[in-house]
């Protein structure tokens, strides 16, 4: 199996610069993993590496997309594994979102991207409250799962089952999730507050760096809240602003909030989907035990 070296951990954890230092001591190039950084002209809430940061290292899945375009955990899988398999370096695979990290590196199968893109339109009729109902009766284990809010994802797992005949769960878990490279999973953490407190510093240099004005000219642009761009931390926040709901210093706080309990989820997220090598990012003894972790395997 290839060697896939993989960057994880939470958010404003050191991610993208350990990656590059990674690249750089490793010939490797770069392969983001990252649901909003796929976006052109979402930059500054995005978080994403500016090129002067990527010291000269290949950066991939960053910067392909419109604004508009939607883009699936699918697309992801195929796209990521085209890079890696096609990659002549050491890939190194950086993210931040989850699924998208999973779904690269197991035998995931997506079920609702089979059969056409669509969904079932006669579910399309039904309340939110009524659709819950029936994916409580057709698959009770992926309705825990699912808020009854999010129409997209209930309107899926029911499509799943009227095609298929069976509960998405139990398809989901008759699949096979064997590891398809041999990846090297590390992860980037801190002592917790020190985390919390880089991302609060990190959403304020947002603002100074402009990103209330990179949102204003995504809506000039013609991008609405509704675009899958718009659904990340760092621009959902800025509909209330828009919609004289809230100040912009309410959106800040709000912006640092949810950055916060995203951190802590992808936290819990990573001690229980995928094997973690975690190393303290702000320790220098132990970035030199993970460099010689990670060597041991590249050698095996």
């Amino acid at each position: 199996m290839k060697k896939v070296l993989v960057i994880a951990g939470p958010t404003a954890s050191g991610k993208s610069d350990f990656a590059v230092e990674c690249a750089k001591r490793y010939h490797g190039s770069i392969i983001s993993g990252d649901s909003i950084q796929v976006y052109k002209d979402l930059n500054i809430g995005s978080g994403k590496i500016q090129e002067e940061e990527m010291k000269g290292v290949d950066h991939c899945l960053i910067n392909i997309l419109d604004p508009k375009q939607n883009y699936s955990v699918s697309d992801f899988q195929n796209d990521a594994r085209h890079a890696i398999d096609t990659c002549e370096n050491l890939p190194i695979l950086v993210g931040g979102t989850g699924l998208y990290l999973k779904a690269c590196l197991y035998d995931y199968q997506f079920l609702e991207e089979q059969d056409g893109d669509g969904i079932e339109e006669e579910l399309e009729q039904y309340s939110n409250e009524e659709l819950y109902e029936m994916l409580e009766k057709l698959d009770p284990i992926q309705a825990k799962k699912i808020h009854m809010n999010n129409r997209r994802r209930m309107l899926r797992s029911l499509t799943i089952c009227k095609r298929s005949g069976q509960a998405q769960s139990s398809i989901i878990t008759q699949q096979d999730k064997e590891m398809i490279y041999d990846a090297f999973i590390v992860a980037c953490t801190m002592d917790r507050q020190v985390l919390y407190d880089r991302i609060n510093r990190r959403v304020e240099k947002m603002f100074e760096d402009g990103l209330l004005e990179e949102v204003e000219g995504l809506l000039r642009q013609g991008v609405t809240f509704d675009d899958q761009c718009m659904k990340g931390i760092g621009y959902r926040e800025f509909q209330p602003y828009f919609e004289h709901e809230a100040t912009l210093e309410e959106v800040k706080e709000k912006i640092q909030q949810n950055s916060r309990r995203y951190a802590k989820r992808q936290y819990t997220w990573l001690n229980h989907q995928i094997p973690v090598h975690y190393f303290e990012v702000l320790d220098k003894n132990d970035r030199q035990r993970i460099f010689m972790e990670i060597e041991t395997w590249m050698n095996s």
